[in-house]
């Protein structure tokens, strides 16, 4: 039996309806969404994606030997940073266009069907508006698309950049400090566990971090998750949003609310 020490990550993502459920029924009709793993594995992408993997796999190579020849940790970085940028030259270079065509389709279809906001598919359990079809179809056509006849409407739907939380100090610190309760934490009761005398010892002792953990997770980062669930619920108030999600979920249009529960959770 081994001691499985808890993980905790202080993601802040929010999906909170606001509303009573027939209040976001009754607006169904100006959300879309849109299969992106079925436009993902159009002909175009697929083999962009192809060319991307192969350019990929020669870099890699190519870094590997430079990697290995480096002198200082100073050497490595500017390396690693050098043969990054190079693979997202090339990847804007194949895919680049590509994507761009796509969104153009997407913000086209949009604007035909008055959609105030476009999500990805996987999110969808009910309801909303289908554009996956006509998006493929505007994409395999071959001519050019139009720019949108307007941009997108107003949108009841908010989302908010995880990544832009995340990098808040407030939620760093509480981030940094909770690992490292965690970190020391796990050194003591690694030792307990090494000196228990049984597997019953042995579950004591896991039992016993877990519950440690969770109280200190519950002290240092509780008050964090608080802080953002409040903050979202008063600028959704004040924007008069039925519903925050990721912005990773968004496609087209929305709401974006990150720099008002920066400005929140910045107080």
């Amino acid at each position: 039996m081994k001691l499985r020490f808890l993980r905790f990550g202080l993601a802040l993502f929010v999906a909170t309806a606001l509303l009573a459920p027939h209040a976001i029924a009754a607006d169904l009709t100006d959300i879309g969404f849109i299969d992106q793993a079925q436009v993902g594995s159009l002909p175009a992408f697929v083999d962009a994606n192809r060319k991307l993997a192969q350019f990929k796999q020669g870099l890699d190579a190519q870094f590997a030997a430079r990697i290995k020849a480096a002198k200082s940790d100073s050497e490595r970085q500017t390396i690693s940073l050098e043969f990054q940028q190079k693979f997202n030259d090339r990847q804007q270079e194949l895919v680049g266009p590509i994507f761009a065509r796509a969104q153009l389709a997407i913000a086209n279809v949009s604007a035909t069907k008055k959609l105030s906001i476009v999500v990805d598919k996987r999110i969808i359990v009910y309801g909303g508006v289908d554009i996956t079809k006509d998006v493929i179809g505007l994409l395999q056509g071959g001519q050019a698309i139009a720019q949108p006849s307007a941009t997108p409407p107003p949108s009841e739907i908010g989302f908010v950049d995880q990544s832009a939380i995340d990098n808040l100090p407030k939620v760093q610190k509480a981030n940094a400090d909770f690992q490292k309760f965690v970190n020391d934490t796990q050194k003591v009761y690694q030792q307990r566990f090494a000196a228990a005398k049984d597997d019953a010892a042995k579950k004591a002792v896991a039992a016993d971090y877990d519950k440690v953990i969770k109280a200190k997770q519950k002290e240092m980062v509780q008050p964090v998750l608080d802080g953002l669930k409040a903050a979202n619920a008063s600028i959704a108030q004040k924007k008069n949003l039925l519903l925050i999600i990721d912005q990773g979920d968004v496609v087209y249009g929305g709401t974006n609310i990150t720099q008002d529960v920066q400005n929140e959770l910045g107080k």
